[in-house]
This record gives C-alpha cells, sequence and structure tokens, in this order.
C-alpha cells in the first residue's frame, strides 16, 4: 500500500540540527566523573543521547552509588555555556537541507525552551524557527520515548501523524515516531550507530543534503 505523501518533517534539535551532541558527551563525561559517575564514550551515547532526564539522572545516581543533591547542576552550567559559545555549530548540510524542503517543519525535542532557542542561535538556525515551529517536552506530559511531543507538534501544525516524517538520531527518539504513527528517518552522521536506529518504519540515512530527495518532499512552504 502506498504510503501518503509527507506534508511535515519533524525535527530533533541537538544531533540532527545542531551539532551538539558531541559537546554534551565530552562535557557530560567530565561532569559526571567529578560527580563520582564514570562513564565511557560509548556508555553515554547509548544510554545519554536522547533520553529523559529521568532516565539518565538515574543511571549517574546508580553509578556513583548515592542520589544526586538538589541543585547539583548549578555549579557545572556555567562550563556548558563557555563549550556551546566557543563550539556550537549546525549539523553539516542542515542548511541546505531547509532550503530544499518543500514542505512545512518544525523542531520538537527533549530539552527546554529557552535552551533550545540559544543553541538554534549559537548554530545560526534561530531564524528558521519562529517560536510557532518549535516544541518542548516541557508542553506534554511525557517526554520522548513517549509519542507525546510528536502528537503534540502534529496537532499544532494541523497535519495527521500519518503524514508527518521524523528525523532523528537517538533510539529514544525513532522509538517515540514509530509510537507516534510516524515515519522515521535515523541520522547516523553523529554520535549514534545505525543499528541503533534501524527498524521498522525507518530510513537511515548518514548525510542531511540527501534527506530531501528520500522524503519525496512536496508542495509548497
Amino acid at each position: 500500500m502506498t504510503s501518503p505523501p509527507v506534508e511535515l518533517v519533524i525535527f530533533d534539535c541537538d544531533g540532527v540540527l545542531v551539532d551538539s551532541e558531541r559537546l554534551y558527551c565530552r562535557v557530560d563525561r567530565e561532569v559526571f566523573a567529578e560527580l563520582g559517575a564514570v562513564f565511557t564514550e560509548a556508555e553515554v551515547v547509548e544510554h545519554f543521547v536522547g533520553s529523559p532526564e529521568e532516565v539518565w539522572t538515574a543511571l549517574v545516581e546508580e553509578r556513583r552509588g548515592r542520589p544526586l543533591e538538589p541543585g547539583w547542576q548549578e555549579p557545572y552550567r556555567v562550563r556548558y555555556e563557555t563549550v556551546f559559545d566557543a563550539e556550537l555549530t549546525a549539523v553539516e548540510g542542515v542548511a541546505e537541507l531547509l532550503d530544499a524542503l518543500e514542505v512545512p517543519y518544525c523542531l520538537a525535542s527533549n530539552g527546554g525552551h529557552a535552551e533550545i532557542r540559544r543553541n538554534l542561535a549559537r548554530a545560526g538556525l534561530r531564524g528558521r524557527f519562529p517560536d510557532g515551529r518549535i516544541f518542548s517536552a516541557r508542553d506534554v506530559a511525557r517526554g520522548k520515548p513517549a509519542p507525546d511531543l510528536f502528537l503534540h507538534a502534529a496537532a499544532s501544525m494541523g497535519v495527521a501523524p500519518e503524514r508527518c516524517a521524523v528525523v532523528e538520531d537517538s533510539a529514544y527518539g525513532v522509538r517515540a515516531a514509530r509510537a507516534a504513527g510516524m515515519r522515521a528517518y535515523g541520522y547516523t552522521g553523529g554520535l549514534t550507530p545505525a543499528h541503533r536506529l534501524e527498524g521498522p518504519g525507518t530510513v537511515v540515512f548518514e548525510d542531511m543534503r540527501g534527506l530531501a530527495g528520500l522524503l519525496g518532499a512536496a508542495g509548497t512552504r
């Protein structure tokens, strides 16, 4: 049976639009080691990329053998901000992809609204995503891997789930797209290996510039 045409592309932010996962991975490992929880890079990629806050917090607490203190993040915020101010860029090819798309697009991220907007601005993409096209897990009861966020984005944009394509770089995000009844496109040009994204209803790809052709996007923005 032929699938309906794609009428909306929903992008994750970290690792899909902005090349932030490499930076998070590096700084996370430093910070968590100082807190007494040592992780390899492979462990961070497998368990942290795209995961909800409650998941990675539990992993850190389990690894260090005791709970994190309230407000533990505060001393470390400036370290993340300094690295991101200096080093964050757009994912290679994503600007060309956005120029090539002929259907509407939006963003749906587990991050908070302020964080999303800061990172888009740092990467030179803020103007491409006005406020009405940015959706955060803070807007719904459950973030990814639950389908709530993607369903909320689709409803807000007025498009049926089966006519949406989701672009993700994490296993959690791909699971959420499948649960929402949307087509998933797993980007492997970042940290996540292809085997963690493969599965039913999912196309795995490596170059953002080729995604418009894979989507077969039609219509007008």
